[in-house]
């Protein structure tokens, strides 16, 4: 059983700093996101991982490169980010305007994913994750990495909505005697 997992969130791109849906859109680092990344490598580097893994995505792949990973990594398609369909690329606010009420987390997206479908996705991994001896790193994106922290802790994937989770931060789950917990949450890299 993996001892902790340590969850770390892309640095920032373009349209996450501008609150813009980004699912399947394979967009790059912006230069703050690369600091961001980079920033990341000297408070990993505390922790011995057995297993890392990280989303097939390019602004994933790069946090975990410049964070010092990229040769050990494990690609895993299923900590893509969600698919939000027709609503990629859009904000919360948009998508709002012309469907009031709309969550994500309670509907997923038109044409995208539900969040039963991103929890079994989550649920494959956490699945290899917790067959893992030792500490395990995954680099990934905000709300599937959300859904993940739900399902580590025995929830269902929409109470994801409750762990807020910013670009380039340092998650570490874990257990207290058996059960599984949140041992920290949402670190920014520096000290």
């Amino acid at each position: 059983m993996a001892e902790n997992v340590v969850l770390v969130r892309h640095g920032e791109t373009e349209w996450s700093r501008d609150g813009r849906h980004t699912g399947r859109t394979d967009i790059a680092l912006t230069a703050q996101g690369r600091r961001q990344a980079e920033a990341l490598a000297a408070p990993l580097h505390a922790w011995q991982f057995a297993l890392v893994l990280t989303s097939p995505l390019q602004r994933a792949l790069e946090t975990c490169r410049l964070a010092g990973y990229g040769t050990n990594a494990q690609v895993r398609p299923d900590l893509m980010e969600w698919d939000y369909g027709r609503y990629e690329g859009r904000t919360s606010r948009e998508i709002v305007a012309q469907n009031p009420g709309w969550s994500l987390w309670r509907e997923g997206a038109p044409d995208g994913e539900t969040p039963a479908e991103v929890g079994h996705r989550v649920d494959r991994v956490l699945r290899e994750v917790r067959q893992t001896a030792g500490d395990v790193l995954v680099f990934a994106h905000g709300h599937v990495l959300r859904v993940l922290t739900a399902r580590w802790l025995g929830e269902h994937p929409e109470d994801g909505r409750h762990y807020a989770l910013q670009t380039a931060t340092l998650s570490v789950l874990s257990h207290e005697h058996d059960d599984p917990v949140i041992l920290r949450w949402n670190l920014p890299p520096t000290p």
